[in-house]
């Protein structure tokens, strides 16, 4: 499972950052990493309670479906 852009966006933020770097116990410079690749740990539902905290956006906005 992947974030959706919209979602990328909207959390590539210094606050925001911050917020997930204590939630998943990294630096900023991981969770930098994590959103320009769109990293699977930032749909660990830690990360994502930030997420919807910090974006009011719903889950089907949030996420986005992988199709093989």
């Amino acid at each position: 499972m992947k974030l959706s852009q919209k979602a990328l966006k909207a959390i590539n933020n210094p606050v925001t950052r911050r917020r997930l770097m204590d939630v998943l116990g990294c630096t900023e410079f991981t969770i930098a990493r994590y959103i320009q690749k769109n990293s699977d740990n930032l749909t660990k539902a830690a990360a994502l309670q930030v997420i919807r905290e910090a974006t009011k956006l719903p889950d089907e906005e949030i996420l986005e479906v992988e199709t093989k």
